[in-house]
């Protein structure tokens, strides 16, 4: 049974996990009983995030810290100097089991880096939960609901409108096309520009080039000599090794959260609620990838010891990370930056057979709050603009402006709108459920109210 149930709670008003001021974090919220994956996806592409079964997305103008939605294209992403530092770090790690005392000759640029302080606190910490609305969500029976929906709701007539291009998933008509291409080494450029102008590249003796490694490069290192062994295990947050393995992930976060963010959690049942808990079902399509479409849980186990998890949703277009958490004790691994490595290797490999799934989602980029920049480091990224919900690369120009005001429309073209703008006529034929076993969409319920008084906390 397809469609998406939520019950809207309207704006909310609460105390920020940025700034810690108290009532000025300013969004709309509502409590998502299912949601078709492919839903998730457009609300995310329109600023909407989600906590368990929570969603909520941050009213920009007026809210204390504004939250843009950021992703990096995978198929893209270039590996920074610190990037493969932390790489080379954890892959010797793993061949001598030795802690580092100061980066490898050679691995370095000669730059500082708070990636490369041994020792030094993780810093890309996930985002704080954000505090959920002081009520709780009316019980119902969500397969019987869908089905009294899908049961009311008639065909109807679509009004005419001058068609619109709709732009492809992940579109950012103001940026340049982005190419699949290598680029080459300013090296090769300049000798192959040389070639030219003389007209005979045989008469020039040059060294060949080295190919440049790529991400997977690095992180397919595994080796029977190898004093540790690092394996990654993909599982459902529904299935039978997520319940097997509950244990040890709940003493995992609970350690976490204790030394990092000084917020233990209640009990095992908080846990479940914040990062097992999902509206997405486990969609498997024909085309889709293997494991499906929904939320999973990355878990990195290094021997027989879970060090670090990484809470995801794998969508039609992206894989969009909710959270991550690791062991302390493994802080000198940078396992944060590591994490996001390795989700955005993911999407290189889903990419291989769902060639629209490319883009990693990392949240929210925050840049009224300097320990949140770290998300704009991976290139390229882009910010959503939040008028007029394109994407725009992630430049020293829109920094700029950000340093100027915190809230930034972000696309400088006063005539661009919202292509996908919600229309009148789509929302009176929204499904609204009445009560148990009464279902109407919204133009038929606003015609009612105007008679009655009827009350409606369902959307499907």
């Amino acid at each position: 049974m397809s469609g998406s149930i939520v019950q809207y709670y309207g704006s909310q008003q609460s105390k920020c996990g940025y700034c810690a001021g108290a009532n000025c974090s300013l969004s709309h919220g509502m409590h998502a009983y299912r949601l078709d994956c492919k839903d998730y996806q457009d609300l995310i592409d329109r600023g909407w995030r989600r906590c368990g079964n929570y969603c909520y997305k941050l009213r920009n103008q007026e809210t204390c810290c504004p939250c843009y939605t950021i992703k990096c294209n995978g198929l893209e992403f270039k590996l920074s100097k610190s990037n493969k530092r932390i790489l080379r770090r954890i892959n010797r790690f793993l061949r001598d089991g030795k802690r580092d005392s100061k980066p490898e000759a050679g691995d370095g640029d000669g730059e500082a880096d708070a990636d490369d302080a041994i020792g030094a606190p993780e810093v890309t910490a996930s985002e704080p939960q954000p505090q959920l609305p002081d009520k709780s969500p009316t019980v119902i029976n969500v397969d019987h609901v869908a089905s009294l929906a899908t049961a009311q709701k008639k065909p109807t007539k679509q009004a005419t409108a001058p068609a619109v291009e709709a732009p492809t998933l992940g579109s950012n008509k103001s940026a340049a096309p982005i190419s699949n291409k290598p680029c080459k080494k300013a090296k090769q450029m300049r000798l192959d520009r040389r070639r030219a102008k003389l007209g005979d590249s045989a008469s020039i003796s040059t060294k060949p080039v080295a190919q440049e490694k790529t991400l997977r490069d690095f992180l397919n290192t595994d080796s029977e000599t190898n004093k540790h062994r690092l394996k990654l295990r993909l599982i459902h947050v529904y299935d039978d090794e997520f319940r097997r393995t509950l244990p040890q992930s709940f003493a995992l976060y609970k350690k976490y959260q204790i030394s990092i963010h000084n917020d233990p959690p209640k009990n095992q049942d908080a846990y479940k609620d914040h990062l097992q808990a999902t509206p997405l079902k486990n969609e498997k399509p024909r085309d889709g990838p293997e494991m499906g479409y929904g939320s999973f849980h990355q878990q990195y186990w290094l021997d027989d010891k879970l060090i670090a998890v990484g809470v995801i949703d794998i969508l039609p277009g992206c894989v969009s990370s909710v959270y991550f958490f690791y062991d302390p004790d493994y802080s000198f691994l940078s396992l944060g930056t590591y994490g996001s490595l390795r989700e955005i290797e993911l999407v290189q490999s889903l990419a291989e057979n769902v060639p629209s799934l490319k883009y990693y989602y990392m949240g929210f980029y925050i840049h009224s709050c300097p320990k949140m920049r770290y998300k704009g480091k991976l290139s390229p990224s882009y910010l959503l603009c939040p008028e007029t919900y394109e994407w725009l690369p992630l430049t020293d120009v829109i920094r700029a402006k950000l340093d100027e005001h915190k809230y930034q429309r972000l696309n400088e073209d006063p005539a661009a709108r919202d292509v996908n703008e919600f229309l009148k006529e789509h929302l009176d034929e929204v499904m609204m459920l009445l009560d148990a076993k009464t279902c109407t969409n919204y133009r038929h319920y606003r015609q009612a109210s105007a008679r009655g008084c009827l009350r409606c906390r369902y959307h499907y």
